[in-house]
């Protein structure tokens, strides 16, 4: 949006002593502007000084996580480059109001950063910048940079396991923050001026900064976001064949692999994608998808991998195969944990079975969806978003149906001329809240319940492909567990800002009645009836209200759901329930 400023709080923190290069009168590369190093080979940790106090980041642990020298990470759907340098030579730019030539257009900024202060682990450290284009006008912006050593794991790119000192290596945590800030679509980027450091005690410091390429001529038609980090097998040379359900369709595909929360690369054999017959089996023969031409990829940890386009056309409302052959051994992987759908693998040791038409290989299931996160297709209007909990998710509606809410919202679409048929990119884990972080972030898990709705709107939300509108579902888990109303309204309030920020539109849906449930108590529903009095009123925070509460709500006794509507357990609606959710949705509201 033009003239938008990304507005993120700041935590006051002391900084880094020392100073930063003085800003360049001509816009230049970001590398020639590099004044500090930050990585130091473990053999030699006196060469860096990262923090003015003698602390640097691990080549070993970088090289570890695959975040090698000039390594291209895609993360957020940007593609930032990891510098090129040797460890021990200067790496990164302690901003100070420098001009760092970057040109082209795109839907938003990122930044590679991490936060530091010479009197150890500080807050966050914050600025305002400016954003040049070709045609004279300006935008600003607010970057934060997390503290690289008390950062939030939930929201870091990767972590260390390491820090390196002039007296050695030492075992703490490490981590660097990729940070999004919204650029006026449309306009061509010529300059971007850094922050301006307030002290001199604490320092921004930037490592790798691009444009994010807007996904025109791309609409999301399935999506899946990370729920976790779970310990897997392990698998050893094993293919999986995975099923999705596309909501439109296009001449054209692609897939996203994310290897979020991992501290090590994962490695991609072979991928393929087919229709789905029956079960496991292929409707046609598997076509191969390819990364950067290559039939392998390496995912660096926490980074992404999008297949380049492939001539396969995708049938809307229908059931694909996406096969991925991991010919390593592996340990944990990044899931979405509930799926209400049965996926496939092969046996250890079977290798690549991704060329299979028939199901005979994959003698195991799955109920997660491990590593892969959305299908693209070619063309289309462009995609809505579903940010919500379980319910969302599609929790006790009918198994292998395809019976979710935002399912039965894309058949709707299809089904009428009067708006465009958008892709519905489901966004929902089961078990998130708004305001609390579920899984904190970082190591294997058993808590597959996500990391809060405000951490992950950026990855789940505002990088999906062509994402138009956002639906934000959510809040019931937060009630339940003791936050309040205010806490909520004030988490929505940031997604609806921070949205807004980006340009997409943003639609508030009313937290459904769960009386009847176990924690669904007296206080739990004044906190309810509380938010979804500000979701109803309004007040100019979001652009249009679903009222979701009403559409399954008993009028006899407004804090349960109707038993018709009822999944069984008070909480989640059955396929009934679902029907009335998408039939809520004013569909003119969707654009």
């Amino acid at each position: 949006m033009a003239g938008a400023v990304c507005t993120v709080t700041l935590a006051n923190a002391p900084a880094l002593a020392g100073p930063a290069a003085p800003a360049a009168k001509e816009p230049l590369p970001l590398e020639r502007l590099f004044d500090n190093t930050a990585v130091s080979d473990d053999a030699r940790p006196r060469e860096a000084d990262f923090d003015g106090a003698g602390g640097s980041f691990s080549a070993q642990d970088l090289a570890a996580a695959g975040w090698t020298p000039g390594r291209e990470l895609a993360i957020d759907g940007s593609r930032l480059r990891w510098p090129r340098s040797a460890p021990g030579k200067p790496d990164n730019v302690r901003a100070a109001g420098q001009v760092v030539r970057l040109r082209g257009t795109g839907d938003a900024l990122s930044f590679l950063v991490a936060g530091s202060a010479v009197s150890g682990p500080g807050g966050d450290v914050s600025g305002t910048g400016t954003v040049r284009y070709r045609d004279g006008s300006r935008t600003t912006y607010r970057l934060t940079a997390p503290d690289w050593r008390r950062g939030l794991l939930t929201t870091k790119a990767v972590a260390l396991p390491h820090l390196n000192t002039h007296t050695g290596r030492r075992t703490e945590t490490t981590r660097l923050h990729a940070v999004t800030v919204p650029v006026a679509r449309g306009r061509e980027v010529e300059s971007v001026v850094l922050p301006q450091s307030a002290r001199a005690a604490v320092q921004l410091h930037v490592f790798s900064m691009a444009l994010r390429a807007p996904s025109n001529g791309w609409t999301g038609s399935w999506a899946a976001p990370p729920s976790g980090y779970t310990a897997v097998g392990p698998w050893k040379d094993r293919t999986l064949r995975l099923v999705v359900h596309s909501s439109a369709g296009g001449p054209l595909t692609r897939i996203r692999l994310e290897n979020t929360f991992a501290a090590e690369p994962v490695r991609i054999g072979h991928a393929t994608v087919a229709v789905q017959r029956k079960g496991a089996a292929a409707a046609g023969s598997p076509r191969t998808l390819t990364f950067g031409g290559r039939q392998a990829a390496d995912v660096p940890a926490g980074a992404q991998q999008f297949s380049d386009p492939l001539g396969f056309r995708v049938p809307p409302d229908t059931s694909l195969l996406v096969s991925i052959h991991l010919p390593g051994t592996v340990r944990a992987l990044p899931v979405h944990n509930y799926t209400n759908q049965r996926s496939f693998l092969t046996a250890d040791g079977s290798g690549d079975r991704t060329a299979d038409k028939a199901e005979g290989a994959y003698t195991g299931t799955l109920a997660t969806w491990p590593l892969l996160t959305g299908v693209d297709v070619a063309g289309g209007p462009g995609s809505v978003v579903a940010l919500g909990d379980s319910i969302t998710d599609g929790e006790r509606s009918t198994p292998e149906t395809n019976g979710r809410w935002p399912d039965l919202l894309a058949r709707r679409l299809r089904a009428q001329q009067a708006v465009p048929a958008y892709g519905v990119l489901n966004s929902g884990i089961s078990g998130n809240r708004v305001v609390d972080d579920r899984y904190q972030g970082s190591g294997p898990s058993t808590t597959l319940s996500g990391v809060s709705a405000g951490h992950r709107l950026e990855r789940d939300v505002l990088a999906q492909t062509s994402a138009r509108t956002v639906i934000v579902f959510e809040g019931v888990n937060d009630i339940r567990s003791g936050t309040t109303a205010t806490q909520v309204i004030a988490a929505l309030r940031s997604i609806a800002e921070r949205a807004h920020e980006r340009g997409l539109r943003v639609v508030a849906a009313t937290i459904a009645p769960c009386g009847g449930f176990h924690d669904c108590t007296a206080t739990a529903e004044a906190h309810r009836a509380a938010i979804n009095r500000h979701i109803r009123e309004n007040g100019g925070v979001y652009d249009a209200v679903f009222d979701f509460d009403a559409a399954i709500r008993d009028p006899e006794h407004p804090e349960r759901m109707l038993p018709r509507f009822d999944g069984g357990d008070h909480l989640h609606p059955n396929d009934a329930g679902m029907k009335a959710f998408s039939d809520a949705v004013d569909l003119r509201q969707l654009g």
